[in-house]
């Protein structure tokens, strides 16, 4: 249950960007795919590090 609670709250969370300012999250949206793999990855680990520091500090 608490894990659904938490993909719930991760999809309003990322919704609020597209839905406050549309424009500018096309526009991070159209850069990041112009990023190579390796960027990608670095861009993914460091929100999955980042992420991990938030919960290991909340509970």
């Amino acid at each position: 249950m608490n894990l659904l609670a938490a993909f719930a709250l991760m999809l309003v969370i990322e919704g609020i960007l597209p839905f406050v300012a549309p424009a500018m999250w096309r526009e991070t949206f159209r850069k990041m795919l112009e990023f190579s793999d390796g960027q990608l990855r670095f861009v993914g680990l460091g929100s999955m590090l980042g992420g991990l520091l938030m919960f290991f500090l909340v509970k």
